[in-house]
């Protein structure tokens, strides 16, 4: 009898479940098959962002329920679920924040797949990436090319697409004057996708720490924006096109759409708990626009990953296990990172 039972055993897997505020429990759980139209796919490598704050900390509708976060995954398909097609066992797959739209909603119907009525957030309404095994959506994968590393492309499923997306979104001409701020996880990305799509860059950011880094990741000009006003800076330079804001300050933002050109945009892309407070006659006079860009679909993904690899946008990074998690959270969340944590589930 007891041999029977072991023979008959199901395979389970490693995950990081967590409840209410920062309550991690490392559980094993049966590996199941996919849904229709899912996939399952075996983790190798899960990037730390800081939006798994949502699920860590607990905004969540009820913190009680265990949820696994993680959303810069990387894996290989192990089993296709129903209806699943253009798909297979073995290959290798990104997934990111978005957990794949439906197809079905009016947005969807528009072609607006980011905002779907009726997409997962992966590592927040459904399980992430801080496991072993994940289970995602198949209008949710991101095919990963050869010649990425797989430690590499995590940080870049959301981070790097991030960024990416939201240049993309700017209708400004090329040599137009971008300015980053916050070189932190996000920005220090932001500074090397728009040195390669052709802009002049700026960099901005609290002290002299990261002049010398951002240099050598693109930038052209370096404002320390505890020395002088960012917004003032910028018009000293003729006026920004765009401000990519990364830094999760909305007092910090306060003051950069004065450092606008006519017709200058201020792309929001760092969430915030605290507002943006903007004069209105800066937006009028000067026909500035403040807006907000929330990262990418899935095909987007890939186009974002063949251009960092053609062109050699890569992330700065720190590997820990899966099993130190916990505390590559806290480090994240500490501001300690350089810039990016990813989990190696592989170690």
């Amino acid at each position: 009898m007891t041999m029977r039972m072991k023979e008959e055993a199901l395979p389970t897997y490693r995950a990081f479940e967590v409840t209410e505020s920062r309550r991690f429990r490392l559980v094993e759980r049966e590996v199941r098959e996919p849904e229709p139209g899912h996939v399952r796919v075996r983790v190798e490598a899960c990037g730390v962002c800081h939006s798994d704050a949502v699920a860590v900390e607990g905004w969540r509708a009820d913190p009680s329920a265990p949820i696994v976060p993680g959303h810069e995954i990387v894996g290989v398909i192990e089993a296709v679920g129903d209806g699943v097609w253009g798909w297979r066992v073995g290959e290798r797959v990104g997934i990111g924040f978005l957990g794949g739209q439906c197809g079905q909603c009016e947005r969807c119907r528009r072609g607006d797949f980011v905002n779907c009525s009726d997409q997962p957030q992966t590592g927040t309404t459904v399980d992430g990436g801080y496991a072993e095994v994940v289970h995602a959506r198949s209008s949710a994968l991101v095919r990963v090319p050869e010649g990425l590393s797989v430690l590499e492309t995590a940080p870049l499923l959301c981070a790097g697409l991030t960024m990416y997306t939201a240049l993309g979104r700017l209708p400004i001409r090329p040599g137009a004057l971008v300015a980053v701020q916050g070189i932190g996880g996000l920005g220090h990305l932001g500074l090397q996708y728009a040195a390669r799509l052709g802009y002049r860059v700026a960099a901005i950011a609290r002290g002299e720490g990261k002049a010398a880094l951002s240099r050598h990741l693109g930038a052209d000009h370096y404002i320390d924006s505890t020395a002088q006003n960012p917004g003032q800076a910028l018009r000293d330079l003729g006026g920004a096109d765009a401000v990519i804001a990364t830094a999760a300050s909305g007092a910090s933002m306060n003051g950069l759409v004065t450092g606008l050109a006519p017709q200058g945009h201020l792309m929001v892309v760092g969430a915030a708990p605290d507002p943006i407070t903007v004069g209105t006659p800066d937006l009028i006079f000067g026909t500035r626009t403040v807006s907000g860009s929330l990262t990418g679909s899935s095909i987007e993904n890939e186009d974002n990953l063949a251009f960092t690899l053609r062109h050699g946008v890569l992330p700065m990074t720190e590997v820990m296990p899966l099993s130190q998690a916990p505390a590559a959270y806290e480090r994240m969340m500490s501001g300690q990172a350089r810039f990016r944590i990813v989990l190696d589930t592989t170690a």
